[in-house]
């Protein structure tokens, strides 16, 4: 069926360029020799730090802690918005308020 396509979408069904050849490595990877052996850490341990100079860990919060912190400081930061909302409240100032609440009809459904 795709003989009978135009050129212009046989275009999009050609094979790609073959994958060029290299030639094989002298050796593989795990053939290889090294020059100088392995050798352990023990020349480089007089390079490190002394573990008694080193300052204690830290502690880090852990999950609960961390929730129940910040749950208290919502209760704060809530506690001082409403310390301050209160203080800056005046019904008798309002300019939405109009007439008596006393006399307020709610109608539901």
């Amino acid at each position: 069926m795709t003989q009978f396509l135009p050129p212009n979408l046989l275009a999009l069904f050609a094979p790609r360029d073959p994958i060029p050849y290299l030639p094989p490595l002298e050796k593989l990877p795990h053939e290889k020799h090294h020059n100088q052996p392995y050798c352990g850490i023990a020349p480089y341990i007089r390079e490190f730090e002394d573990p008694r100079d080193a300052p204690p860990p830290t502690r880090a919060e852990t999950r609960e802690e961390r929730m129940e912190r910040k749950r208290r400081e919502k209760i704060e930061r809530r506690q001082q918005e409403v310390e301050t909302e209160l203080k800056m409240w005046d019904p008798h100032n309002d300019p939405n308020a109009q007439g008596d609440a006393f006399k307020t009809l709610f109608v539901a459904r």
